[in-house]
């Protein structure tokens, strides 16, 4: 009886300790129920955002290629901590593959440095999508793993990230139209590289260029992270900086830069610079200099060619400036063209100053002092002028003014006081370019007078502005100013013309075209002494029936002749041909 109350027990006991235990185990539960339910958790947010950098403008030329564009740059970032040991292979030969990057390279990257490693910095936009696609492709894949944070205790996945690392500045053409596109500088702003003009058209349009707005979208997401686009989701538009189009086609550009190039090198040079301009609305068509440069990879050698010269080189213009005092002195009635001037058989003085011709003449008439570009000749008519007219007659040309709105950093140059004008020594040596400084667009700007009725043309490189939405903004026209009578300017225009098909400027002749112009050659001054080394210049026109071009070219120091006659006016004639066989110029016989 008591062995089977002992067994009772024995088998209660059992049952209230398996009991508790259920019940334990059920408060136990309930427990970590509670403190689930109670405890704060990191939940993943319903809701992203992404942003994008808007890209600076670009400089289109006239036909519409890009010269100078903005291409994004990404940087491919992985944490070697979350990539699965065993799929380590295969993320370096698909990243190899997708990236263009050697295989080889990317594995001692990931070998040498444990963590963040940055496997590119200079990833293209196109690649950049890719790389994008295969991120997503690698976590599907189970390429990378999570890991625990052993001081939060937390878990995370980090994969391959695809992230906008800055900008980069493209030349597709290489030095085409260096120096006056210019060049930027890059600027770090938050890990973000921008660019930023420092010379030319680049730092001139630096407000119109510049982007204005980036792109920012956020939304509720997907499980894959993407944003769904609905109507909760909120979108700014990314604003691009505007595209400045030129009016210099690229084609005619090309042509001119290289003819520069080659007349270098056989007039033994240090620089020729040339610009033609469209005088009926000044466009600019063609403006280039034999020493240019890459705007991407500019060396210690290129720093003397990084100004450009068409504005910012100004020098003593020499005998061109006789057509402009010539110009002054027949609008005021001062001189009459069939004037008789005493030559003096080359050798002339005024007060303690001599002064000299190449060619030796007795008596020419005034219109033949600018067609053989006699010092003598031009120097006793400009006495003539009172030093207000002579001086406010520079002025009226447009000398010691900015020539073009469209280019920085211009060096004005300088025309004589008044008071010096008063001077008949002065009054002499400025009447033929000397004593006064210009730049090669003023005196373009000047000898557009001729070409146009006596209205003076801006020039202008820039042809307009163009927005995100392929839209124009045009610019405004400057308006001409009328510096001379018309008739004034059509007497000058035929004693131009006189110049090529008698004087100085024979070699400019091209059958069935109307061209004009006139040569001048300077001493160069250093250290305010003029030494034996001289710059040549040619300024004039070229027209057809339709077209009318004023044309002027510069050479620096050439050693190979001191007269513009053999030096400016070749490379003005191989300008010429250029334009008529690019259908610019269409020679019929006018006159």
């Amino acid at each position: 009886m008591n062995n089977k109350n002992k067994n009772r027990e024995n088998k209660s006991k059992k049952i209230f300790i398996l009991y508790s235990l259920i019940v334990l185990g059920f408060l136990l539960f309930l427990g970590a129920m509670l403190i689930t339910t109670l405890k704060p958790r990191d939940l993943p947010s319903l809701y992203t955002k992404e942003s994008s950098k808007a890209i600076r403008g670009s400089i289109i030329s006239a036909d519409g290629f890009h010269i100078a564009s903005t291409i994004k740059l990404y940087k491919a970032v992985v944490n070697t901590h979350y990539i699965d040991p065993k799929k380590r292979e295969l993320f370096i030969e698909l990243f190899s593959i997708y990236s263009g990057i050697d295989a080889k390279e990317i594995k001692e990257k990931i070998q040498k440095k444990k963590g963040v490693v940055v496997l590119s910095y200079n990833i293209p936009q196109k690649q950049a999508q890719y790389l994008k696609q295969l991120a997503y492709e690698l976590r599907r894949l189970d390429v990378f793993v999570e890991r625990k944070n052993p001081i939060s205790g937390k878990t995370s996945l980090h994969g391959l990230n695809i992230i906008e690392s800055g900008e980069s500045r493209e030349y597709p053409y290489d030095k085409l139209l260096t120096p006056i596109i210019g060049y930027p500088h890059k600027i770090e702003d938050d890990g973000y590289t921008y660019v930023k003009g420092v010379k030319g058209i680049e730092r001139k349009f630096e407000n119109e260029l510049q982007a204005k707005q980036d792109e920012l979208r956020q939304g509720q997401r997907d499980v894959n992270g993407y944003i769904i686009l609905n109507k909760n989701s909120f979108t700014k538009p990314e604003i691009e900086g505007l595209d400045v189009k030129l009016n210099i086609p690229i084609a005619l550009q090309l042509r001119v830069e290289k003819m520069l190039d080659k007349m270098k090198i056989e007039l033994e040079a240090k620089e020729i610079m040339t610009a033609v301009m469209d005088t009926k609305n000044g466009h600019i068509i063609a403006m280039a200099s034999s020493n240019r440069y890459l705007p991407k990879s500019i060396q210690k050698s290129d720093y003397p060619s990084l100004n450009s010269s068409m504005i910012e080189y100004s020098f003593e213009p020499g005998s061109v400036i006789k057509t402009i005092t010539f110009a002054l002195l027949l609008d005021k009635g001062l001189v009459n063209p069939y004037d008789l001037i005493n030559g003096h058989n080359g050798r002339f003085k005024i007060g303690r100053k001599v002064i000299t011709d190449e060619h030796k003449f007795d008596w020419l008439s005034a219109e033949n002092v600018i067609v053989h570009s006699s010092n003598i000749g031009i120097a006793q008519l400009a006495q003539k002028l009172s030093g207000v007219q002579f001086n406010q007659g520079l002025l009226d040309f447009g000398f010691s003014s900015k020539s073009t709105p469209d280019l920085i950093y211009e060096k004005v140059g300088s025309v004589p006081h008044i008071m010096k004008l008063e001077n008949e020594i002065y009054k002499a040596t400025c009447s033929y370019g000397y004593g006064m400084r210009a730049n090669l667009m003023q005196l373009i700007k000047a000898y557009s007078v001729f070409n146009n009725n006596g209205r003076m043309v801006t020039p202008k490189i820039v042809e307009c502005f163009v927005d995100n939405y392929a839209k124009e903004i045009m610019i405004p026209q400057e308006e001409q100013k009328q510096v001379i009578k018309s008739s004034t300017a059509h007497r000058i225009k035929k004693i131009l013309i006189k110049t090529v098909d008698e004087g100085t400027g024979v070699k400019a002749q091209t059958d069935g075209l109307e061209v004009g112009g006139k040569t001048g050659t300077a001493h160069i001054v250093e250290s305010k002494e003029y030494v034996n080394e001289y710059n040549t210049a040619f300024l004039g026109f070229s027209n057809d029936k339709q077209n009318r071009y004023t044309i002027g070219v510069i050479v620096v120091r050439p050693k190979k002749s001191q007269f513009a006659a053999q030096t400016a006016v070749p490379v003005f004639k191989n300008i010429i041909d250029i334009l008529v066989e690019e259908s610019y110029l269409k020679p019929d016989i006018i006159k």
